[in-house]
């Protein structure tokens, strides 16, 4: 059986279940990261044997902007649901999404042992939680593992996400209901994965006899315009710089030149390795994104 947790709102927004037609299959309780109380609730009513947490405020530049907002969810959030695991059910495993925005600028390629320097508000509360989710192991004897995802996209990403921006507007300039794409940093590299992939690998380490923590990555980097550029070649577009603004005011205030990590110890320990390659996931999007204004003709 499959719970799901939701915020409450005036309007429930499920598309992404919707998409993969499993939305009677997932059991909805409402919850919130920044209310101890809904947390232990969701936890009474589940008695889960695994727990996925992949709540937070995701979004980094809007970290900037909102620090406060983001330390709470995307840290102390995680806090709560680790005291709630241990005062509920302590013998669940948990999962516990770590990012590759906790290394900050630190050179080279990030694997397990690289040093966390965040750049960002965001970055420094995904440290705080990821080393509580260590306490918790070491402390309390809680079943934990730290998932140190590098960026992972795919057709279901935010629209507020470079990759999707990109993919989402190309497909609308292509129909032409769009004419302009306003993007800020192009030159930033990140290493790029399948989400699908990714999370087949959150599912493997909460199968293993002991927890542990993994970087979960392609070993690949890639500038936000390598992949505006197959993006738009792919949908027929031709020269991107016909139709792309670059907007400074979209610039970060602090940002980091480029990400890459190492997966090894996941492929050595978990038997994990990246399946879709940079160009097929850039695809994958693109076809999405035609298809779906295709058919939503009036979508914004």
């Amino acid at each position: 059986m499959f719970f799901g947790t939701f915020r409450r709102t005036s309007h429930k927004c499920f598309e992404r279940l919707e998409e993969f037609e499993i939305v009677d299959k997932v059991t909805e309780i409402k919850a919130d990261l920044a209310d101890y109380g809904s947390i232990q609730t969701a936890i009474k009513q589940s008695e889960p044997d695994e727990i996925y947490n992949l709540g937070a405020q995701s979004f980094v530049g809007a970290s900037f902007q909102q620090p406060i907002l983001t330390s709470d969810i995307t840290g102390l959030g995680v806090l709560r649901v680790l005291e709630g695991i241990r005062e509920n059910v302590p013998d669940a495993k948990f999962y516990q999404a770590s990012s590759s925005e906790m290394f900050g600028d630190y050179q080279g390629i990030k694997n397990e042992k690289s040093p966390f320097i965040p750049r960002s508000p965001y970055g420094a509360a995904k440290v705080f939680a990821h080393h509580m989710t260590n306490h918790y192991r070491e402390a309390y004897d809680i079943f934990a593992c730290c998932g140190i995802l590098f960026n992972h996209e795919s057709p279901l990403r935010g629209l507020e996400f470079v990759t999707r921006k990109i993919t989402w507007s190309l497909a609308k300039i292509k129909l032409k209901t769009q004419e302009k794409l306003h993007l800020g940093n192009i030159s930033a590299k990140r290493d790029w994965g399948f989400a699908g992939d990714y999370v087949e690998a959150m599912w493997m380490m909460l199968q293993q006899k002991t927890p542990d923590d993994y970087v979960i990555a392609t070993g690949e980097s890639h500038s936000v315009e390598e992949f505006l550029t197959i993006a738009s070649e792919y949908a027929g577009l031709g020269d991107w710089h016909n139709f792309v603004e670059i907007d400074k005011s979209m610039m970060r205030p602090t940002d980091i030149k480029e990400l890459v990590g190492d997966a090894s110890k996941a492929k050595e320990k978990i038997g994990w390795s990246a399946k879709t390659s940079f160009e097929e996931l850039v695809k994958k999007m693109v076809d999405h994104d035609i298809e779906y204004h295709k058919s939503h003709p009036l979508s914004f």
